[in-house]
């Protein structure tokens, strides 16, 4: 076994187990065993297991990339007092300043990465899952023979099997108008997932910065990339992708809703919510309190003049 192989093994094991799990519960409630629909519905199980499983790390990684927008501005000052020093000592100089500031803020260029860096395993996971099943090679775990050649044998909508792709797809026209428009799909919610961050989770300060302008490189760079890659992936890993982007996106979005980066257009929107919401209720904001309940000076006694005084003793 190569090193790959070594390092997807517990990942495939894992993948199998969930993938037959799910084809026992589908098939206990009637359906085929070799309906290639059995096998999708397992493949959406298996994501529903998976992101439920990186929920944590993902509530992680949004609270990590708004962290490094937020430090970018002083990331550029940092950069700028090294500009042009190219001596050992400035360059262990940069990097300790750099390391010292992810460490004040919390946080670090990686941490930003672990959702995706988890899901890769298991993504090349099913893909090898898949391309063993079509060779009716039996798995490593509870994927036996007959289990794996169903699996390598399932197709939908009659003749577009789930580890064909457009590239293996040998003039199959279903095949690849199907993988066509699973692809497109991908490739839009990708997009529409990184532009969701952007438009309403990031202040105007960090728009500014160069980390920004990096970002917006990478909301067109990384569609094209799934876009042109997605031509080589069979259709139940497309499958699976395309159902873990749509639940990225709900999932994103509510997070988004309730922890929003502060000065950002998300922020000022939970701020209206909130303020209506303690209106519907009858709660005052503190700093309406505060105002109405500052001391209030005392009124100025008007002076009195001497001549006014002495009328006063006169009538006493």
């Amino acid at each position: 076994m190569d090193i790959l192989g070594t390092i997807l093994w517990p990942f495939r094991w894992i993948i199998e187990a969930i993938l037959v799990s799910f084809h026992w519960v589908f098939t206990a409630f009637g359906l085929d065993t070799n309906d290639g629909w059995t096998w999708v519905l397992s493949i959406v199980g298996l994501v529903l297991v998976v992101r439920a499983a990186l929920i944590p790390l993902f509530v992680k990684q949004i609270k990590s990339q708004r962290k490094m927008l937020e430090v970018a501005p002083d990331l550029q000052k940092i950069q700028a007092k090294y500009k042009g020093k190219r001596d050992q000592f400035s360059r262990e100089a940069m990097t300790r300043e750099t390391m010292a500031l992810y460490g004040k803020h919390g946080t670090s260029p990686f941490s930003s990465c672990l959702p995706l860096l988890f899901q890769m395993p298991v993504f090349f996971g099913l893909f090898t899952t898949l391309s063993n099943a079509a060779k009716e090679i039996p798995g490593i775990g509870l994927m036996d023979k007959a289990l794996s050649e169903s699996f390598g044998q399932a197709v939908i909508f009659g003749s577009a099997p789930l580890h064909s792709s457009m590239s293996t797809a040998n003039g199959n026209w279903l095949v690849i108008w199907i993988a066509g428009i699973m692809v497109v799909t991908m490739t839009v919610t990708q997009f529409f997932l990184q532009k969701q961050i952007m438009s309403k989770n990031i202040s105007q300060a960090v728009k500014e910065s160069p980390t920004y302008r990096q970002q917006q490189i990478l909301l067109y760079v990384l569609p094209l990339v799934f876009l042109f890659s997605g031509f080589a992936f069979p259709l139940g890993v497309t499958l699976y992708w395309l159902v873990s982007n749509f639940w990225t996106m709900g999932q994103q979005f509510v997070v988004i809703r309730n922890m929003p980066t502060p000065g950002s257009p998300a922020f000022a929107e939970w701020e209206a919510r909130q303020a209506a919401r303690n209106a519907r209720k009858g709660i005052v904001a503190p700093e309406v309190m505060e105002a109405d309940e500052a001391p209030k000076k005392p009124q100025r006694e008007q002076p009195r003049g001497k001549n006014r005084a002495k009328r006063g003793k006169g009538k006493k």
